[in-house]
């Protein structure tokens, strides 16, 4: 009888923290970000409008944005040599990196860097679409990628 109430107690507690740490990597420390009028690109302000945006103060890197803008603000801005979206939490829809990365390596899409080193170490990145459709993200540059 001793052994199945420990098993049950280290099955419970196992259990218990999948769920937590879960919730942790999923939905904490989050936060939403919407009504942003505007971000910066390679030193120039562009409007946006229809921002929705998470961020965190845990990692630099869980920086996400979908927005819409005009296509000719970014005009002679320097483009990103090698983006790679990273992933998104299931729960944030609006953005999709193997549908950007597609788009990126198509050419229906055009990667900026937006601000180089902004967090070192970390480039933030934005993508455009010919119809407006702008997506953001922040990655590691090659000073970790080396």
């Amino acid at each position: 009888m001793n052994g199945k109430v420990t098993v049950i107690i280290i099955l419970g507690g196992s259990f218990c923290f999948g769920i937590l740490f879960f919730y942790f990597q999923t939905f904490a420390y989050y936060q939403e970000v919407s009504g942003l009028q505007n971000i910066v690109v390679d030193s120039k302000r562009i409007e946006v409008w229809n921002y929705q945006g998470i961020r965190a103060n845990t990692s630099a890197l869980k920086m996400r944005s979908c927005f819409n803008t005009e296509v000719r603000a970014f005009h002679n801005l320097t483009l990103a040599k090698n983006p790679q979206p990273l992933t998104s939490p299931f729960w944030f829809s609006c953005f999709n990196s193997k549908d950007l990365q597609n788009a990126i390596d198509d050419g229906t899409a055009k990667a900026y860097i937006a601000v180089e080193n902004e967090v070192k170490g970390i480039d933030r990145l934005v993508v455009i679409y010919s119809d407006g459709k702008g997506y953001e993200w922040r990655q590691l540059n090659k000073k970790y990628l080396d």
